[in-house]
């Protein structure tokens, strides 16, 4: 009993052995597996023979493969006929007889019938095209009837291959097209909503009603010069308030002369008492000046008779420390002499002597240590005089720093910034000494922005070694919390021509409202990040131009001014 199961299982075995290799002999050529999808609905010119046909699928033989009881499959049918049966239980569906896979056999013979029958073209009766079985998939390939999907992205249509060429060039609404204005590709079903909403070659209604077609691009560069749009009136620093359009502010600057100079005279007279009160507040500080230099001077003489008392003291501290050593020496050698003494039991004169030669030796030692302690008091003194007057000479430095801003601050949102010394300056820069230069800070107002310009004289990023690198910065300023946040006016940089030729060289900027740059500086910040171009003038036309001379006498001048249109005085 145990030697039938073996040899069934052995047979089990053998069976599954040959069903694989079934399985992967003879892969169906690529033509008959292209077929598969259409092996129902061929249409053969003569009638199909019965052994033609396969008894699994019932369509015509692809890759026939031939059992032992005659009968032809698909190579598919088969295949899938043996996954879905055991080995043992795999019968033809004609006969019932069992097919063993090891005699299963590709029928090549049959192969060639099949391939060379005539068929009509899957596209009859529109296409009347007859072919052999095997050139079917090359005819339709070619075939104008042929249902072929739309190849433009999005476009689900489905349409014979003789319209596709029409289709995709002057119907399909996923084509690409360009724009007429632009000439830019778009796809057809968006275009028009491109030309209306988006194109900036259209031109289209100036939005402030001034009956003018600009296009679409240029409506910013239109909105400067449109006769339609509010603006100030350009006295309005001097104190006037009208608003108007344009136009009309324009025949209002006209017609208000004299009001308008009445208002520039009244400016003018709070601008001098302003500087008066300026002159009056300098005078205040070199006042002070003059007071702390005068005390820096008393202090200087006080302290220095101070100095000369210390060096005495320290000569004779000095002096008391070797004494008080030979002392120590003489101490040690009278102990000495005491034990001695002790030990040859002295006479009592002798005992005296040496207790009077011990008092006056801890004398002089109170003595020293006496003088010692005074020194130190004189040098705590010292220590005190030199504390406060490096405290004045901060605070002289201080006001004659103050002093000198207040003479050089602007108030009008432009400065003018020398730089002397220019080459050594460019030098300290490229051995890595001083990399930025910051000028004095500026105002756009007595209430403004408080701004300053940096520059790196051999270079900063891209411009490092080849360009001189110019930017603006803002800095934290007292009246910050009153003003709009971001700044949003445009700031220009240039650089002066000394030669009376006037070929400044000058470059512009509008600031970008998503910088961080332009936002309100913290109060605990020194400034913000400076923004400007990093590569203003080659340091090549900078040093040695043709028609201009920017750096005269060692020394560059820098101008900045800052746009003010559109800017209220606070």
């Amino acid at each position: 009993m145990a030697s039938a199961e073996s040899s069934l299982r052995s047979e089990e075995s053998r069976l599954a052995s040959e069903e694989s290799r079934i399985r992967s002999s003879g892969p169906v050529s690529s033509w008959e597996t292209e077929l598969t999808s259409v092996q129902h609905s061929l249409k053969f010119v003569s009638k199909l023979k019965d052994e033609f046909v396969c008894p699994i699928c019932r369509g015509v033989v692809l890759n026939p493969q031939q059992n032992s009881c005659g009968h032809i499959y698909c190579f598919h049918c088969l295949q899938g006929l043996l996954e879905t049966s055991s080995p043992s239980s795999s019968v033809c569906p004609m006969d019932g007889a069992v097919i063993t896979p090891a005699e299963v056999f590709q029928d090549n013979c049959c192969k060639r019938e099949i391939s060379s029958l005539e068929v009509f073209c899957t596209n009859s009766p529109e296409c009347t095209c007859v072919t052999t079985l095997h050139r079917l998939q090359d005819h339709l390939r070619s075939c104008q009837y042929e249902q072929l999907l739309c190849s433009n992205p999005g476009c689900d249509v489905l349409l014979q291959r003789r319209h596709l060429s029409r289709h995709l060039k002057g119907e399909c609404l996923h084509r690409t097209e360009p724009c007429p204005h632009c000439r830019r590709p778009h796809r057809r079903s968006l275009l028009q909503d491109h030309v209306h909403n988006s194109c900036p070659e259209v031109e289209v209604d100036c939005p402030h009603s001034c009956f003018q077609k600009v296009p679409r691009h240029k409506l910013p560069e239109h909105k400067e010069s449109c006769p339609e749009v509010l603006v100030d009136c350009s006295f309005k620093k001097s104190g006037c308030r009208v608003q108007d359009k344009r136009g009309k502010v324009k025949l209002h600057e006209d017609a208000a002369v004299s009001h308008h100079m009445l208002l520039v005279q009244k400016s003018n007279t709070q601008l001098e008492q302003q500087v008066g009160v300026l002159h009056e507040e300098e005078a205040l500080r070199w006042q002070e000046v003059q007071t702390n230099s005068s005390l820096l001077s008393g202090l200087h003489e006080e302290i220095r008779p101070l100095l000369q008392q210390r060096g005495r003291h320290e000569h004779v501290v000095s002096t008391a420390q070797r004494t008080l050593s030979q002392q120590q020496e003489v101490l040690s050698a009278i102990q000495l002499q005491v034990q001695q003494a002790s030990r040859g039991l002295p006479g009592l004169e002798e005992l005296e002597q040496l207790r009077k030669s011990l008092d006056a030796l801890m004398q002089e030692v109170s003595a020293a240590e006496a003088l010692r302690q005074h020194l130190g008091t004189l040098e705590n003194n010292l220590k005190h005089h030199s504390g406060v007057l490096d405290l004045h000479a901060t605070q002289l430095g201080h006001n004659k720093q103050r002093l000198q801003e207040l003479e050089a601050t602007s108030y009008d949102g432009r400065l003018i910034w020398k730089i002397n010394d220019f080459r050594k300056k460019k030098e300290a820069e490229v051995k890595g000494q001083s990399p930025c230069l910051s000028s004095t800070p500026f105002h756009t107002g007595r209430c403004g922005y408080k701004m300053a310009i940096k520059a790196y004289l051999n270079g900063d990023g891209d411009g490092r070694g080849t360009h001189l690198s110019l930017y603006v910065v803002l800095m934290p300023g007292d009246f910050d919390a009153l003003l709009p946040w971001p700044f949003r006016q445009t700031v220009s940089l240039s650089i002066l021509d000394q030669s009376a030729a006037g070929n400044h060289r000058s470059l512009s900027f509008r600031p970008d409202p998503t910088s961080k740059s332009f936002q309100q500086p913290a109060a605990e910040s020194v400034s913000n990040v400076a923004v400007g171009f990093s590569s203003f003038i080659p340091l090549s036309e900078l040093e040695t131009p043709h028609n201009a001379s920017y750096v005269k006498d060692d020394t560059l001048f820098v101008k900045v001014k800052v746009d003010m249109a559109g800017l209220d005085s606070l």
